[in-house]
């Protein structure tokens, strides 16, 4: 297939000069392709370069056809309607113009006739086709935003698609059709995505990381496997080259120890006066010469050995590893954690959100909330917390719930991260609010950032901190879709954490891997 996207050793330095990534070079044909790398690593970015909003520092880009782009973040105006947001409000009134009889200069010119006919596949496609074109943009959730996007995918029809984290907003209905998307596009695709479940879908897989662009066959599931024999290759390769280095310093120590030996014996000889001096000289001579022939050919080993460490280093990528473990909240197996009984609510002169819920939470149960964009989910958050009362029904809580929301509320936004978790953590020293916040890899200065300008993945690091290193561990938590922002790396990290955690977890998520990983037993349904 030919390339429809290609970098040829492209570098990009940001503003204060840091080298982002460095000669990279590779093409995008048409076929699905995943994109992975840690927070910061430059995945946007590198999306920039392709799309033409950035201009590399060294080397070229060029691009064959017509590329399209759904975002990351989705911040319509308060004018605009859903036919605006898919870019057919224009053209749709050009029609009308024309079947009206009142057409505008270059209207016959540029009428695209079959638009209604993509239109209506596109919406219907995306579960959107209940939705009128004139509704504002701004009364539509997250997901529906999400799906009016890729609906303007479809009716665009461009040559080659980049989707941005296209997941962070859809409820499972919405996760579905995007796969089904996926999998029924037929032309070029990049998606960049912590989403596993999306990624099992490419054909193939790029990891931007410190060690640059690589490449690799097929899918998430292959990519892992590839990438984790890589690895063990690279540390083997390693562990070799400092052993051999260990040895060649061992051995230079031991021709250090022989030499000196030599020299004091031969010392000791003079003293003794019992041998020519003319011997004793050329003894010497000969002994300095092969000491210094000697130290050349060390220095040459010790050369090549330091120079296959450094290889070797340079082919194990470096970055700060996020792993802690949860202090044991000592919830005994049999308390009663939450209960709801014949709970229902709504909002004055609305009907019932939430319709008599009855269940109860018992020890360190681990609970999966489920349900479509807003079903309640939030709301009956807000009921377990008392933050609002239930319509009818009662709710008792005997294990007050410390909750991280998407947007990490309970962080005060003109605050530094040292000054929220002090807030939230009054009783914390000093020293264990620095540990704390270093754990999430907010180490040294870094506990001096404001809250505010935090990227997403780095907001949610900072709530997980607050709220899972306190000094008195909390018995219930719940977390509402804590991997939206987070990179594979750091996933793995919470849920390695969460799986050994002995309290009770309410858990808001459509990442059926996380809640499998961190063993979530029933589902609450909304």
């Amino acid at each position: 297939m030919s390339a429809l996207i290609s970098l040829n050793a492209v570098s990009y330095r940001t503003a204060d000069t840091t080298l982002l990534f460095d000669t990279i070079t590779f093409s995008l044909t048409g076929e699905r392709t995943g994109l992975v790398g840690r927070n910061g690593v430059g995945k946007s970015t590198l999306v920039r370069l392709m799309t033409g909003e950035l201009s590399p520092s060294e080397g070229t880009v060029s691009v064959e056809g017509r590329i399209a782009t759904l975002h990351q973040l989705l911040a319509p105006k308060p004018s605009d309607t859903l036919a605006s947001t898919m870019g057919v409000e224009a053209p749709l009134a050009r029609l009308d113009r024309l079947e009206n009889g009142t057409p505008e200069e270059d209207d016959f010119d540029l009428a695209d006739w079959a638009l209604p006919q993509r239109l209506d596949a596109a919406l219907n496609q995306m579960g959107l086709a209940d939705v009128a074109l004139d509704r504002p943009a701004h009364t539509l959730s997250g997901g529906q935003l999400t799906r009016a996007a890729l609906a303007r995918l479809l009716v665009e029809e461009p040559d080659f698609i980049i989707l941005d984290e296209p997941t962070n907003n859809l409820d499972a209905d919405g996760r579905a059709a995007l796969y089904d998307f996926i999998r029924n596009w037929r032309k070029g695709a990049l998606v960049i995505s912590h989403d596993r479940g999306l990624l099992r879908l490419m054909d193939r897989t790029l990891e931007l990381s410190s060690l640059g662009l690589r490449s690799y066959g097929g899918g998430y599931d292959d990519y892992v496997a590839q990438k984790e024999i890589e690895e063990a290759a690279a540390r083997q390769t390693l562990d070799d080259a400092r052993r051999a280095q260990a040895r060649a310093l061992s051995a230079a120590q031991e021709r250090q120890e022989r030499q000196d030996r030599r020299i004091a014996a031969g010392k000791k000889k003079r003293l003794r006066r019992d041998m020519p001096k003319s011997w004793l000289d050329g003894q010497a001579e000969r002994a300095q010469a092969t000491m210094g022939r000697s130290r050349t050919l060390a220095d040459q080993r010790q050369t090549d050995v330091d120079s296959r460490v450094k290889e070797a280093e340079a082919g194990v990528e470096q970055f700060q590893h996020l792993a802690f473990d949860l202090p044991p909240s000592r919830l005994p197996a049999h308390k009663q954690v939450l209960r709801f009984d014949d709970v229902s609510f709504g909002w004055p002169d609305k009907p019932d959100l939430i319709s008599h819920m009855t269940f109860q939470v018992v020890g360190p149960e681990r609970i999966g909330l489920v349900g479509a964009n807003g079903a309640g989910k939030s709301t009956l958050i807000r009921l377990m917390t008392q933050d609002l009362a239930p319509r009818s029904g009662d709710v008792e809580v005997s294990v007050r719930p410390v909750v991280l929301d998407q947007q990490v509320s309970l962080l005060e936004d003109a605050q530094t991260l040292l000054e929220n978790y002090r807030r939230l953590n009054p009783a914390a020293p000093d020293n264990a609010a620095h540990a704390a916040l270093a754990r999430f890899l907010f180490r040294n200065e870094d506990a001096n950032k404001v809250a505010s300008t935090l990227s997403g993945g780095e907001g949610l690091r900072a709530g997980l901190a607050c709220v899972l290193m306190a000094p008195t561990p909390p018995k219930f938590i719940i977390l509402d879709e804590p991997t939206n922002h987070l990179d594979l790396d750091s996933i793995a990290a919470v849920e390695a954490a969460l799986h050994g955690f002995d309290g009770a977890l309410m858990v808001v998520s459509h990442d059926t891997d996380f809640l499998q990983a961190i063993g979530v037993s029933r589902d609450i349904c909304l």
